[in-house]
């Protein structure tokens, strides 16, 4: 039987690890192993991790060396990367491992965001869009595949699931899985969610440097693909239809952060002009 190593980085992460940990010691899949790697938190999360996983290590200075650090020391045959806010429905790993054979490269998993507000209602409707598209990454693959690509980019602070996700799919096929795993937004607020994404418009243009702004990129950064295309293809707008009021809160979501976005463009082109 496959050996799973679970890989997730944490932070100051004290209010979700333990659930996020429970639910991958709660698996119908038996051989699984939990590799936590913190970057030097200072509530908790240490001694959390310690009661659950098995292995807890300390590395800087962000997700992507932290990740690269876990899938290094862990010893599984496959390994899937799991944030610290995330918790597993019972058989992600089984589906996993029987979805990855030998012309797959690497697995989707359907993300559902939890939370009790309409806002986080609204996050989990446009989630739902998302599944197996470019602006989705994979999270579960073999060990060799990740250190055959290089593992995370070190150098992009944002986007690097992205830059992950075009990696692996140069490698071979991709597939999505049914079973869910759960991202708690259950702090969700609109102007800290809009505030988060300003912070990331920066490094998105390094991403978009890095490949030469080529049809993915514009698909993942562009207004035609992120405002309209990914909601109807496939058939998706039919979801549309069936649930007006959270399409129109949804538009209006992404209206606020596409504004936010352009605003960001626009002062970074007029920085360069001084």
């Amino acid at each position: 039987m496959h050996k799973v190593s679970i890989i997730i980085p944490t932070k100051n992460s004290g209010k979700t690890i333990r659930k996020c940990l429970k639910s991958v010691r709660d698996q119908s899949y038996p051989n699984i192993e939990i590799v936590v790697v913190d970057n030097f938190s200072l509530d908790h999360t240490l001694k959390i991790a310690q009661k659950y996983a098995d292995y807890v290590f300390s590395a800087a200075p962000e997700r992507s060396a932290q990740r690269n650090y876990g899938v290094h020391k862990c010893t599984g045959e496959y390994v899937m990367i799991v944030d610290s806010d995330m918790y597993l429905s019972l058989n992600v790993i089984k589906e996993c491992v029987e979805a990855l054979k030998k012309d797959i490269i690497g697995i989707y998993i359907p993300e559902k965001i939890l939370g009790n507000t309409f806002w986080t209602s609204v996050r989990n409707f446009e989630r739902g869009f998302y599944n197996s598209t470019c602006i989705d990454t994979v999270r579960f693959l073999r060990k060799k595949d990740f250190e055959k690509i290089g593992g995370f980019d070190e150098r992009l602070r944002v986007a690097e699931d992205w830059d992950f996700d075009r990696r692996i799919r140069i490698l071979g096929k991709t597939t999505e899985i049914f079973a869910h795993v759960f991202h708690d937004e259950s702090s969700f607020a609109i102007r800290k969610y809009i505030g988060k994404k300003k912070t990331y418009f920066h490094g998105l243009q390094i991403y978009q440097k890095k490949w030469n702004n080529d049809s993915d990129v514009r698909k993942q950064i562009g207004f035609f693909y992120r405002m309209i295309w990914v909601f109807i293809e496939n058939n998706k707008w039919k979801r549309l239809c069936r649930h007006p009021i959270l399409s129109i809160a949804m538009l209006l979501l992404r209206t606020m952060v596409g504004f936010e976005y352009l605003i960001s463009k626009i002062s970074m082109n007029n920085n360069c002009l001084v």
